[in-house]
């Protein structure tokens, strides 16, 4: 990994802008936008209650929208994972800086790629803050602060501000591990509402899935901040102020979901348990020569 010459391949790139496609970032995201409407009105709404049927319809309308609103994220992720996983590991750990073309003798920048990932993630967090009709308090400003620290990354870029490149790239870097780490936890409530019996399945997905959260947090934090105090001479004093603000912010709120995938945890372990005390009683019936039938209408 060439992480530790971070500074000497990104300062040596005098042009501060981190791609052309910066001056249409807001064509892009209107874009985004248009297509996630379309996707969720001809697409996710007419076939969501056909693929999963009896488990829709067990569903209130506001864990519907919930429920289609985790098909979104998880598309939107794997679309952003295919499009800026190569750009980004190869700017951050590799050799490559923004201006590297994708292929050689290419005009696809690596910059070009992370400027569509960056807008196709706030198009994203926009459709979930419109769509969903209840949201925790933690997590609308978690997405809110992603929005806004995006944007303003790329808006900076535009007049060529001396930081906007190593802004731009930290932001990629609290991006990529949003989108790695917040995949699961998609899957996990989609499994949720479909296997919500399987108490033992969902007992083991819950415990992975707090333990792959809380990790993927500390791994971001040690990049984030390795890179944030590589570059500590070149920030602004604003930069010095804010960005570790915004990274405890954004810690909080994923270690807030790893706090309630592990209540989601002992719950349904509560429940597991409880279904295996049923079982035992009901064999125990079943040997004195009672079916559970005749035993609860004795009871009655």
């Amino acid at each position: 990994m060439a992480i530790t010459d971070f500074h000497e391949r990104h300062g040596g790139d005098t042009n501060n802008h981190i791609s052309i496609l910066a001056l249409y970032a807001g064509l892009i995201l209107t874009a985004t936008l248009s297509v996630l409407f379309l996707l969720k009105n001809y697409v996710l709404e007419p076939f969501l209650p056909r693929i999963y049927k009896h488990h829709h319809s067990r569903l209130s309308e506001v864990t519907k929208r919930s429920f289609l609103n985790q098909h979104v994220a998880v598309a939107m992720r794997i679309i952003i994972l295919a499009l800026g996983g190569y750009p980004f590991f190869a700017t951050v750990f590799g050799s490559s800086i923004l201006s590297t073309p994708i292929t050689s003798h290419g005009k696809v920048t690596m910059g070009d790629c992370l400027i569509v990932s960056s807008q196709l993630l706030v198009g994203m967090y926009i459709f979930e803050l419109i769509y969903r009709v209840k949201i925790s308090v933690v997590s609308a400003l978690h997405h809110l602060g992603t929005i806004l620290v995006a944007q303003c990354s790329v808006a900076i870029s535009v007049y060529g501000h001396k930081d906007a490149r190593y802004e731009f790239i930290l932001c990629c870097v609290w991006g990529a591990f949003d989108v790695i780490v917040e995949f699961l936890p998609s899957l996990a409530i989609i499994r949720y509402r479909t296997a919500s019996t399987s108490h033992t399945h969902l007992y083991y997905l819950f415990k992975f899935t707090m333990i792959w959260t809380f990790i993927g947090t500390i791994l971001e934090s040690i990049i984030a901040m390795y890179l944030f105090g590589l570059l500590w001479y070149q920030w602004e004093l604003s930069f010095k102020i804010a960005t570790p603000i915004l990274h405890v912010a954004f810690s909080a709120a994923q270690l807030h979901g790893s706090n309630i995938f592990r209540k989601m945890m002992i719950r349904e372990k509560e429940r597991m348990m409880k279904s295996a005390s049923a079982d035992t009683v009901c064999g125990e019936l079943e040997k004195c020569g009672y079916s559970v039938g005749l035993a609860v209408s004795a009871e009655v």
